[in-house]
């Protein structure tokens, strides 16, 4: 299963909606948002791609209620998690969090296959050892919005556990 992977789109509904076509032509079958959507009026072209997404809100809450009710509304296509996000995917355990440095310690706790974060705006892949010596996978995709840093969404592979940092810009 791919997955296509943004954060920080601050109400920049276009870069959203553009990553997300882009993971979708690319394979995506879900879309997953590590926080700072802000107003729920963002989702709405990215929702018009049709891929079930799950969403959490990170440090510019927005409207949580407005959210809420989205969620409700969608048929089961968006899935509204609050802070964080524990989920199944193609067999996988995902653990979705807004911000790297609760990552990082989920990661080490070797419960997660993946860790996904925003927060920073800064894209990065990184394999983290884990108190089960075993490695987690710690995938921050950036900032769709391109705010303080390049516009930039990943991409992952859950069957095969590879992910990629695409940009969005020229």
């Amino acid at each position: 299963m791919r997955i296509c992977i943004v954060s920080d789109s601050h109400d920049r509904a276009d870069a959203l909606a553009a990553a997300v076509n882009a993971g979708k032509a690319a394979g995506a079958q879900a879309v997953i948002h590590c926080g700072d959507v802000i107003g729920t009026q963002t989702l709405g072209a990215a929702l018009a791609a049709g891929l079930p997404t799950h969403v959490i809100h990170g440090n510019n809450l927005g409207d949580p209620v407005s959210l809420a009710r989205w969620a409700r509304d969608s048929g089961g296509q968006l899935t509204y998690h609050g802070a964080d996000a524990r989920l199944t995917l193609g067999g996988r355990r995902v653990f979705v969090v807004h911000y790297p440095e609760y990552g990082h310690a989920f990661a080490c706790t070797g419960d997660w296959d993946v860790v996904l974060c925003g927060h920073s705006h800064a894209a990065g892949i990184d394999e983290v050892a884990n108190v089960k010596g075993g490695r987690t996978w710690l995938v921050n995709p950036g900032t769709v919005a391109g705010l303080a840093a390049p516009a930039t969404w990943a991409l992952g592979d859950l069957a095969t556990m590879r992910f990629e940092v695409f940009s969005m810009g020229p």
